[in-house]
């Protein structure tokens, strides 16, 4: 049954079958779409840890006030 299923995908015949602009682009901007969902979804989970990591890293370098540069959690002056 796998061994059809196989051969049955790896060697098609020809196919007499037209596919329209519309569904064409349709499919195609699916594909890229699917692809950049799935890329975001990685870039996501690792780069706001990382920057989470670094940021809290900049923090410890505060003075003795427990303050840095006078600026407050937002980056901003006070």
């Amino acid at each position: 049954m796998c061994a059809f299923a196989a051969a049955a995908t790896l060697l098609p015949d020809l196919a007499h079958a037209y596919v329209g602009p519309g569904a064409g682009l349709t499919a195609i901007g699916t594909v890229i779409a699917l692809f950049a969902a799935v890329l975001f979804a990685i870039v996501g989970f690792v780069w706001y840890p990382v920057k989470r990591l670094l940021r809290g890293r900049g923090s410890r370098a505060a003075g003795p006030s427990g303050e840095a540069d006078d600026l407050d959690g937002r980056g901003s002056a006070q």
